[in-house]
């Protein structure tokens, strides 16, 4: 089986979905290495509520083995008061056994997020994400300040890991800055798999 980077998020208006795109396309842009695109099912305090067992639109529902097998990973999630959304918070609560295992140990991580004011907690969010990644021993990189789209950005792009402003209606489409980021994220994920791996 080639080794892939697993791009793992949840999107409710289709933002963070845009930039797991671009993070695939960045993956995909390196040879030896491919993309898997996985999402997390929406979690309802009604209990009688499901989830079809395929969404359908987009990447499918992750699995506890995509996540144990991939050689790196790349987790996004828009903001919510500061942090992750519950269905990622949701999905890494029941990864027990991929943490007992040990199966995620010495692999690079890294994390995206999406927020609707600029101030609206982007860099929260992010670290706040990278923090079960690191109970599972991963490796976290973020983005370098030579990827110059850093200094240039006036809406998303952080040096925690590519992040886009969608605007308080979600009015924003991702911007030419914010793109890049996530195309260099992807790429350096993809190169940094196969040197730890």
């Amino acid at each position: 089986m080639q080794p892939y980077v697993l791009v793992l998020y949840y999107s409710r208006s289709g933002h963070v979905a845009a930039m797991a795109d671009f993070i695939a396309r960045g993956i995909e842009s390196v040879s030896g290495i491919e993309a898997r695109l996985r999402t997390v099912p929406a979690v309802s305090a009604n209990s009688d509520q499901t989830e079809p067992a395929i969404p359908e639109e987009g990447a499918i529902y992750a699995t506890l083995e995509d996540l144990q097998d991939c050689s790196g990973l790349v987790m996004g999630s828009p903001t919510r008061f500061g942090n992750m959304a519950a269905p990622m918070k949701y999905f890494l609560d029941g990864t027990t056994s991929v943490w007992l295992s040990g199966a995620l140990e010495g692999k690079p991580a890294s994390v995206f997020t999406s927020t609707g004011s600029l101030h609206g907690g982007q860099e929260t969010t992010l670290l706040t994400m990278m923090l079960p990644l690191l109970h599972h021993g991963m490796v976290i990189s973020g983005l370098p300040y030579s990827n110059g789209e850093l200094s240039a950005t006036t809406t998303g792009g952080t040096p925690y890991g590519s992040s886009h402003l969608a605007g308080s209606q979600g009015e924003n489409s991702l911007s030419e800055e914010e793109k890049a980021l996530c195309y260099a994220q992807g790429k350096r994920m993809a190169e940094l798999a196969l040197k730890l791996n």
